[in-house]
């Protein structure tokens, strides 16, 4: 019997040791998705719940402007959308506030179920206190009744001051934490996660089609969690060159 009882407890510990499989992420499991210039969404999108759609984006170098990534105004009665602004710098001035709150009426203007806009910027996880500064800007310049999305780095809820992160949560709707660079899924991911539960504002995960995932531990226990958005991929081109990220 002690025996028996010895094998079973050194069964039970390795089993305790081992990951559950990665898998698949397959957009026709989620409702909400990142659309970006030039892919062809699927089947899937149809029954999407809310929709990340990349309006613009403004870039490094030159004069700050607002340069807008479609031929034409979305028209979509289902999902709510967001508009994502895909932002390099920081410095935005009048013209381009201007800018991105026409393109915000004209997207609402169209019939669409308009949520707010979302800024995609790589901000550094020792530098939010000046993306704080900037975020607060952004909040003026809104129009009223609009709400404010941000993305976010994998390291936030791992490395991030909690002062700071719990100033964006009375500034920002929400975060959606990206685990992905280009097409692939950043690996040791779920090292970041062990904290997820502790980060004091909404937020959602960011998936890459086709990526890997295993949902981390401590996101049963999260709160303030509030589903994943797929990052939709155009098919590779025959150079090997994948989608941005956003």
């Amino acid at each position: 019997m002690r025996q028996v009882a010895a094998a079973l407890l050194a069964a039970l510990a390795l089993a305790s040791c081992r990951q559950p499989e990665a898998s698949r992420v397959d957009p026709a499991r989620y409702d909400q998705f990142f659309l970006w210039a030039g892919v062809s969404p699927p089947a899937a999108v149809k029954g999407a719940r809310a929709l990340y759609i990349l309006g613009g984006e403004i870039r490094r170098g030159g004069p700050v402007q607002l340069t807008d990534m479609r031929a034409g105004v979305p028209h979509l009665s289902g999902p709510t959308l967001w508009l994502t602004v895909r932002a390099e710098r920081l410095d935005w001035d009048a013209a381009t506030w201007d800018a991105v709150r026409a393109m915000l009426a004209r997207w609402r203007a169209a019939g669409n179920r308009l949520e707010g806009l979302q800024i995609d910027f790589d901000a550094a996880t020792p530098g939010l206190d000046r993306y704080r500064a900037f975020l607060e800007q952004v909040r003026g310049e809104l129009p009223l009744g609009m709400r404010l999305s941000i993305t976010g780095l994998l390291d936030w809820s791992a490395n991030g001051d909690p002062a700071e992160l719990a100033r964006l949560g009375g500034l920002v709707d929400e975060v959606v934490i990206q685990t992905y660079q280009g097409r692939h899924t950043i690996p040791g991911y779920a090292a970041w996660f062990s904290h997820i539960d502790t980060l004091p504002l909404p937020h959602k995960i960011a998936l890459v089609e086709g990526g890997e995932w295993t949902p981390p531990a401590a996101l049963a226990r999260d709160q303030r969690f509030a589903g994943y958005v797929v990052f939709l991929l155009r098919p590779p081109s025959p150079a090997g060159q994948g989608s941005p990220r956003p």
